[in-house]
């Protein structure tokens, strides 16, 4: 009589294992999408009776301002991914290996993380007001006549630098780990049969790291796109983010509100499913 398991019980046990604590995620974060779910088309409505509707969509769509805040976060949250990734990678290649002194950089490049976002977005206004530090030294150096207004600007620049600033140590944590396991014969090996700096990058670390690649720009990606506290602080007035207009709309409906929220799950959805598109076609295609 043969004793081998079957081949489902291993799988089972597996999940049983992670029931606990998956379980009660899935179960909570099932829960919060529904009701946003649900709300978006009238339904728990915490202040009259439900009416199955798709008025909410309908006026939510109509309107200018929530396709603008679609572009403005869904802009923002891409350009975030891909300038913290950019940065990261040369940083992670750069201490791949310890050296004297890579233990401080290290421990400077991971501060952001220590520092709450709000507390961040208030030092940054203070150091770009207009009587503020930036201001002060470019008029005693020379270079500004006067001082410029530079919070709030109109082209989000501010906010794109406290979400690069934010951001790129938990790109740089993940990326980390997957290049430093990158073994040193195989790039002494690419280097021996004549490749540069630049060809054993995409030939032999971008590939081995796709991984984390895709799940860097996927984290920065979904915080930046549902960012509120840098926004409202240090974002420009004439546009507002998803989550900004999320708020906004609470105060008249909470339906419109559950619209913009379910608008930023999909979104989140969609744009990391992009990115895992993009990166399995990149490598079919030899790209990578």
């Amino acid at each position: 009589m043969s004793t081998r398991a079957h081949p489902v019980w291993p799988k089972l046990r597996l999940l049983a294992l992670l029931a606990p604590g998956l379980g009660v995620i899935l179960v909570l974060i099932g829960a919060v999408a529904w009701i946003a779910l649900a709300q978006s088309f009238g339904l728990h409505n915490p202040m009259g009776e439900d009416r199955l509707t798709l008025d909410h969509w309908e006026k939510m769509l109509d309107r200018r301002l929530y396709l603008r805040a679609v572009g403005y976060s869904l802009w923002l949250g891409f350009a975030a991914a891909l300038i913290s990734v950019a940065l990261a990678y040369p940083l992670a290649i750069w201490l791949r290996r310890p050296f004297r002194g890579s233990a401080l950089v290290s421990a400077v490049l991971q501060a952001p993380l220590l520092v709450h976002g709000l507390v961040a977005a208030f030092l940054f206004v203070n150091i770009i007001a207009y009587h503020g530090l930036v201001n002060q030294l470019m008029v005693a150096l020379g270079v500004w006549a006067e001082p410029r207004q530079l919070q709030n600007d109109r082209n989000a620049w501010g906010v794109l630098i406290l979400q690069v600033w934010k951001n790129l140590p938990f790109a740089l944590l993940v990326l980390s780990g997957s290049v430093r396991a990158i073994g040193d014969d195989i790039l002494d090996a690419a280097r021996d049969l004549g490749a540069g700096a630049f060809a054993r990058f995409r030939r032999v670390i971008l590939p081995l790291s796709l991984s984390a690649l895709q799940a860097a720009l996927t984290i920065v990606f979904i915080g930046a796109l549902a960012d509120y506290s840098f926004q409202v602080i240090a974002g420009p007035t004439n546009a507002q983010s998803l989550a900004q207009l999320m708020v906004f709309s609470r105060a008249r409906s909470w339906h419109e509100a559950a619209v913009v929220g379910v608008t930023l799950m999909v979104l989140s959805l969609l744009g990391a499913a992009l990115i895992a598109v993009l990166s399995r076609a990149l490598r079919l295609r030899g790209v990578l």
